[in-house]
């Protein structure tokens, strides 16, 4: 499976993975900053941005283990590996499969339960509403919630060009990628068994993972650094930039 990704700096290998619907360009903010101390590394997940949609049905594993390939391709033995929300799915079964691999992990605006059943039933109506109003419709309509609302105008460059970004998104992997995100198991038991530090960065506004399961979350790695950010929602790395690059930042420093 061939991987797009961009890199820039050297030292310490640092993996960025982004979410649902977008590319590695969600990091772009980050990128020139961390590359002054660590070789910062930020792929597009099979099926977003221009690496190819793994053919047939795939699980949250499956795209981690895709993920472990490249990184072998790379001669990459250790790193340091960052996921926002869906990446940070990945993140997490990365960690349960390849442990020994990771100094540290980062979950951003992320968790590792799985899906309750509302949270099933609303991944179903997405796939319906996909399948009925195509994804452009359901871009516009799905993006601007991830931030929240009385941070919208202020940031309304941001959300449009997330929402176009989304809206490039291929049919077959929105609805591939919600399938795998409402099937993937909990992965609680990894964030209590790893010994290597774990990154949980979060907002207070976030309706996409909600504060509650970040308290009772923050509880469980042996070695946790929490940020949790005030009037922020699920996308702190336009909400909340500065402190969300320096948490990261300083984490992967904490790592290594």
């Amino acid at each position: 499976m061939a991987i797009s990704f961009s890199e820039k700096g050297s030292g310490y290998p640092l993996v960025l993975l982004h979410g649902f619907c977008e590319t590695s360009d969600i990091w772009a903010g980050f990128v020139d900053t961390l590359a002054k101390h660590y070789r910062v590394i930020t792929p597009d997940l099979p099926g977003f941005g221009n690496s190819p949609l793994p053919e047939g049905n795939f699980s949250i594993d499956d795209v981690a283990e895709m993920i472990y390939q490249w990184l072998q391709g790379l001669d990459i033995d250790k790193a340091v590996i960052i996921g926002h929300s869906l990446g940070g799915y990945v993140t997490l079964a990365f960690a349960h499969k390849y442990p020994e691999v990771l100094k540290g992990i980062g979950l951003f605006h992320s968790t590792a339960f799985a899906d309750n059943d509302e949270k099933k039933a609303s991944r179903n109506k997405t796939i319906d509403f996909v399948k009925d109003k195509g994804v452009d419709v359901f871009a516009r309509s799905f993006v601007p919630q991830l931030f929240f609302l009385k941070n919208r105008t202020a940031l309304k460059e941001d959300v449009e060009k997330v929402v176009d970004t989304a809206a490039k998104t291929a049919e077959a992997s929105l609805i591939g990628y919600t399938k795998a995100m409402r099937d993937r198991p909990d992965r609680t038991d990894v964030l209590k068994s790893l010994t290597v530090p774990v990154l949980i960065v979060a907002g207070d506004k976030d309706t996409s993972v909600p504060i509650e399961a970040i308290y009772e979350q923050e509880l469980m790695p042996k070695k946790a650094v929490v940020h949790i950010f005030d009037n922020v929602g699920h996308m702190g790395m336009f909400e909340s930039k500065e402190h969300s690059l320096r948490a990261v930042q300083d984490f992967v420093a904490f790592c290594i």
